[in-house]
């Protein structure tokens, strides 16, 4: 016997949809969806890279990227079902990663220029195969800055954002982004509260300011990969880099262990830069208030 639809089963069946739509759209839902999707991605690719030369994880790493952007795609899109200019291509994505480039490339500069000054660092070339210090790094910066920021800046910023508004998403994921540095190598209480400054505050004040993922990609993959071919540790990984560093002084001018992000002196700047930034952002209209809905 065939089954017919009547209309008390159509509108019950319109609720359920209704309500798992509504369950998909509540932002700490697709949130969690969208990040654990691009985690699993990123695992993925990164253990498919495990046994394969340097052309093969380098091309590994962009496709697993790109799948990555595609997740989060997907979950602004259908999950979320919100508008996502954050990733839009025609005529904004180069110059973004052109000034997120200059602006990394400065901070990590002029950063190990004053730690030097300052009588902390001193370099040497390291006499290694080039090709065989910059590629690692490369791929390894690249992977870290589409994932973390897609994650980070990307959907818990905009999840939290719509919740509460831009002030408590900054403070949230500058915070959250600082602790998920404490498991590294080298890091202490001092290490976790400069990357919540400098990563978590500077990488949030950039977005707001922008409002584009490919700006904050840029500026945190530029950021790594010249701490790494300085030989700098990047967050308490040791980098094999074009020099050998030989760190002098005090670790609150050095950083330590944990390289150039736990010295005061990036922490200041980061500062001096994410101010203006937050400025900008307010005079663009791009601060979301708690009543406001972003978009």
């Amino acid at each position: 016997m065939r089954k017919t639809n009547t209309p008390g089963n159509e509108a019950l069946s319109g609720k359920r949809k209704s309500k798992l739509v509504a369950f998909f759209q509540f932002p700490l839902v697709w949130m969690l969806v969208g990040a654990l999707g691009i985690i699993l991605a990123n695992v993925t690719f990164n253990m498919l890279s495990e046994d394969v030369n340097a052309l093969g994880s380098i091309t590994l790493t962009l496709v697993g990227s790109a799948v990555a952007i595609v997740i989060y795609w997907l979950a602004m899109k259908f999950l979320a079902r919100r508008p996502i200019p954050e990733l839009l291509l025609q005529r904004r994505a180069v110059p973004e990663v052109i000034f997120g480039a200059v602006i990394g490339l400065m901070f990590i500069i002029v950063s190990a220029a004053l730690i030097i000054l300052f009588h902390g660092y001193s370099f040497k070339w390291s006499n290694e195969d080039i090709s065989s210090v910059v590629w690692p790094i490369i791929t390894t910066s690249l992977g870290a800055a589409f994932v973390e920021e897609l994650i980070f800046r990307g959907l818990a910023f905009k999840a939290i954002e719509k919740m509460g508004g831009s002030w408590l998403a900054l403070t949230l994921t500058s915070l959250f982004f600082g602790i998920a540095h404490l498991g590294n190598p080298g890091a202490t209480m001092w290490g976790g509260l400069s990357i919540t400054i400098e990563a978590g505050v500077l990488l949030g004040a950039a977005y707001l300011w922008r409002r584009n993922i490919w700006f904050i990609i840029s500026l945190h993959f530029f950021w790594n990969t010249v701490e790494g071919l300085l030989g700098i540790p990047v967050s308490g990984h040791p980098a094999s880099g074009l020099f050998t560093v030989e760190v002098k002084g005090p670790a609150l001018l050095t950083g330590g262990q944990f390289g150039l992000e736990a010295s005061i002196i990036p922490v200041t700047i980061s500062l001096l830069i994410a101010i203006p930034m937050l400025i900008l952002a307010h005079r663009k209209g791009h601060l979301i208030s708690l009543r406001q809905d972003p978009k």
